[in-house]
């Protein structure tokens, strides 16, 4: 089997350190010191440093790669202008946590703790983007479906997770007797409007939502084409990632209002699949297709630097 370009790319020990320099080069050019944006990159440094731990504990590609992490990097990097959102940073830090515990209930119905923990931290999440809590339903699905974990005992143990850090909150709220902000918090559920409002979406944000859906749908496309040569274990632990890819979408489509964090949800679930299909294809039109896909995300990176830095 021929390795191309891409192929020596993927398999690179050199390539994630010279994508996180690149990354950080993105960050200093979006407005990095100007703008003191030192919290928001501690929150990406590690939530990279943990979509690298989930490759490395799970054996996402059957090869050594860092292409999970580096593709985690470059795709957050074309949405640049998300960079000084906190908000959206801890609830997609919460994400990747909950995942790498998840994943660790594989066929263990009786993994408590795991599943206490993982849904904790949805929780967490959850009070900061309240509308989280949308996805539990769906993750409980997938524990049946694609993880096989889900049982009585988990489930009422997940439940608890989700609402420990309400326990907390709702109690200094009662002590601070500020009733508004809490009632207001879960009211927020209940607003929808407007509805598929996509005026108040940028040209950058289209261009990074277009790309991304392009690059879920390529990865996605390779991937059940060539899913059999895969363990069970990995194909479930993609299904994962791409029915939470398309429910972020299908979510930033019908609510837009919600795309700062929403897009960062679709990032995490998409590196993943399109590192699958850079490390593991060997054709010369992938090798091209890994061309576009670069050139691509350097020119969307460029344009949104362009129209957003602090500094240009």
């Amino acid at each position: 089997m021929t390795k191309r370009f891409q192929n020596h790319v993927a398999e690179s020990r050199h390539t994630l350190p010279l994508v996180a320099v690149y990354a950080f080069v993105v960050w200093t050019a979006a407005g990095l010191f100007p703008q003191q944006w030192w919290v928001q990159l501690a929150c990406f440094a590690v939530a990279a440093f943990l979509m690298l731990i989930l490759n490395n504990s799970y054996a996402l590609l059957r090869i050594y790669s860092r292409m999970v992490s580096s593709a985690f990097l470059v795709l957050s990097c074309t949405a640049c202008f998300l960079f000084d959102s906190l908000k959206g940073g801890i609830v997609q830090l919460c994400l990747i946590a909950s995942y790498l515990m998840l994943f660790r209930c594989y066929r263990d119905k009786q993994a408590l703790g795991w599943t206490y923990y993982a849904f904790l931290c949805i929780g967490l999440a959850s009070t900061i983007f309240v509308q989280t809590l949308y996805f539990v339903p769906l993750l409980w699905l997938l524990m049946v479906t694609h993880l096989n974990a889900l049982s009585g005992r988990t489930f009422v143990v997940s439940l608890f997770g989700v609402l420990t850090p309400y326990w907390f909150a709702i109690g200094w709220f009662i002590f601070q007797q500020d009733y508004d902000t809490l009632i207001g918090h879960f009211t927020a559920l209940a607003e929808f409007q407007p509805v598929c409002d996509y005026s108040q979406l940028t040209l950058s944000q289209l261009l990074v939502f277009a790309l991304t859906i392009i690059l879920l749908t390529t990865g996605m496309v390779h991937f059940l084409r060539n899913s059999f040569k895969d363990k069970i274990r990995t194909r479930q632990f993609y299904g994962y990632f791409m029915i939470m890819a398309w429910a972020s979408a299908i979510f930033l489509m019908l609510q837009p209002q919600h795309y700062d964090v929403l897009m960062r949800l679709i990032i995490i679930n998409t590196a993943p699949v399109i590192a699958h299909f850079i490390a593991l294809t060997y054709t010369k039109v992938t090798n091209v297709a890994f061309y576009v896909i670069v050139a691509a995300c350097l020119l969307v990176t460029g344009y949104n630097l362009w129209i957003s830095s602090s500094i240009f």
